[in-house]
């Protein structure tokens, strides 16, 4: 995807705005005067985000999950 370029006074108008874009993965060039002077864009801390899945194996659920708890016993009705 190619960056757009927007002004400083207009990044600064909408930075909300260009922030979630960012967060979308659109990347902005920042100008004053009509010169580049930042880059805006996804934080490649989101690529590192564990896959969907990727603890299988891992984690095991006892067979006796759902059976009463004994010392909960003086609680039930």
């Amino acid at each position: 995807m190619k960056a757009k370029t927007i002004g400083a006074f207009e990044a600064k108008t909408h930075f909300s705005e260009l922030l979630e874009k960012a967060r979308q993965g659109t990347v902005f060039i920042v100008t004053r005067r009509g010169k580049p002077v930042a880059e805006l864009g996804p934080c490649g801390a989101q690529a590192n985000r564990p896959a969907f899945g990727s603890a299988r194996g891992r984690v095991h659920i006892r067979s006796d999950f759902d059976a009463p708890l004994t010392d909960m016993v003086e609680y039930e009705t």
